[in-house]
C-alpha cells in the first residue's frame, strides 16, 4: 500500500526480450475513486475523443489535437516507455463508472528536463479532483516503489489547473523553458 491509503496490484504482463528479462508487470494502482492501469486495445474509443479535444490538447506538447490513429499511436509509445523504463502513464479508469477518463503518471522521453508526473483527463471529468487524487498516487509510486527524489512537472504558464494540482501536492516553481515552441514552467516537488 502507498501512501494516501493507494493500493497496488498487478494487472498485466509484457514480454521484454532486453536485459535478460522476460516480461514487465505493469502494475494497477486504486484510490478511492480511480484505477489507474495499463492502457488497452479497448480504451482507443474513449481515448481518441480525450486527446482528440483541442481544450484538452491546448496545453500539451506542441498543442494540436490528436487523430484516432495518432492516439492510438501515443497509446503505444505509452505502452514503450513502460517497456523501456519500466514506468510510464496510466490509463485513468473512474471507478464508479468504468469510464476512461484519461491519463495519469511518470515519464522521462528522450529529451526532457526530468522525471515527470503528468497528467491530462478529458474536459468533462476537470474540476472534480481526479487529477489530484490521481498525480498524488503516481507521486507516492514514483518515491515509494522507485526511489525518486528529483520529480518535476512541466506545465504551460496559462494552464492554470494543472498548475493548482501541482501546487497541492507540495510542487513549487523551479524554472521556465522553452517547450515544443513555446514558454514551459517548470514544477518541483
Amino acid at each position: 500500500m502507498l501512501a494516501g491509503g493507494t493500493r497496488t496490484h498487478d494487472t498485466i504482463l509484457i514480454p521484454r526480450p532486453s536485459k535478460g528479462k522476460h516480461m514487465i508487470t505493469i502494475p494497477t494502482l486504486t484510490t478511492d475513486r480511480l484505477i489507474l492501469r495499463a492502457f488497452e486495445q479497448r480504451d482507443l474509443d474513449q481515448y481518441a475523443p480525450i486527446v482528440g479535444d483541442p481544450e484538452v490538447t491546448k496545453h500539451l506538447g506542441d498543442g494540436h489535437a490528436l487523430s484516432r490513429e495518432e492516439a492510438w499511436r501515443q497509446m503505444a509509445v505509452i505502452l514503450g516507455h513502460w517497456m523501456l523504463f519500466g514506468y510510464g502513464l496510466w490509463a485513468v479508469e473512474e471507478r464508479a463508472t468504468g469510464a476512461l477518463i484519461g491519463r495519469i503518471g511518470c515519464q522521462q522521453p528522450e529529451g526532457w528536463p526530468g522525471f515527470e508526473i503528468a497528467y491530462t483527463l478529458g474536459r468533462s471529468y476537470w474540476g472534480r479532483g481526479y487529477a489530484r487524487e490521481g498525480a498524488a498516487a503516481a507521486l507516492a509510486f514514483a518515491r515509494e516503489v522507485l526511489g525518486r527524489t528529483s520529480i518535476i512537472s512541466v506545465i504551460r504558464p496559462a494552464n492554470a489547473g494543472s498548475i493548482r494540482v501541482a501546487q497541492s501536492l507540495g510542487a513549487t516553481l523551479d524554472g521556465e523553458m522553452e517547450f515544443f515552441g513555446g514558454p514551459a514552467l517548470i514544477y518541483r516537488y
